[in-house]
């Protein structure tokens, strides 16, 4: 009984450590034009995500103050990091632009260090000038160019509402005689 415990908790940490991997994965891989390589963003991710260093191409390193980061909090920071760039005009940050825009330099806090200092997601997005759920929008949401948010497609028209048979009236019920003594 206690081998098949055992053995059940093992697979189950199995399964979860291969759901994180898989989560972590598609962090990867969605943030590998932002970090310039494959290889790059595999570091980011993972360094964001333990707590590391960072190490990125041209010998950028840094070490993350927040601590070690879950999925969806790595995804915010750098979502919110690449939001940063864009905002510069840079699509294809070099690596201590990237660094830059995660940690901040003597002018400009960086998306990490405001989160370090106890800022949440909104508050620092608010304070790029943006709404947190507009950049965190996904592309599959995002609206085809030339719809306005307000447009709605038509609904199709119902269709006409049967009309039920009327129900029948209920036959009286008979009066019941009197009972004597009441």
């Amino acid at each position: 009984m206690l081998k098949n415990v055992l053995a059940a908790l093992a697979l189950s940490g199995f399964v979860c450590a291969a759901i994180a991997q898989k989560n972590t994965d598609g962090l990867t891989e969605k943030y590998v034009t932002l970090a310039g390589s494959e290889e790059n963003s595999a570091s980011l991710v993972n360094g964001l995500r333990d707590g590391k260093t960072v190490k990125l191409s041209g010998g950028t390193t840094f070490t993350p103050p927040t601590g070690k980061m879950g999925n969806g909090n790595i995804d915010i920071a750098l979502s919110l990091a690449q939001q940063k760039l864009r905002q510069q005009g840079i699509t294809n940050p070099t690596s201590e632009q990237l660094k830059a825009a995660l940690m901040g330099d003597a002018t400009n806090p960086g998306i990490l260090q405001q989160r370090a200092d106890g800022r949440g997601w909104g508050q620092i997005a608010n304070s790029m000038g943006i709404k947190l759920g507009d950049v965190m929008r996904s592309d599959k949401a995002a609206k085809p160019e030339g719809v306005a948010r307000n447009d709605r497609l038509e609904k199709p028209a119902r269709p006409e509402r049967v009309e039920k048979p009327a129900r029948p009236d209920r036959p009286e019920k008979p009066e019941r005689p009197e009972r004597p003594g009441r």
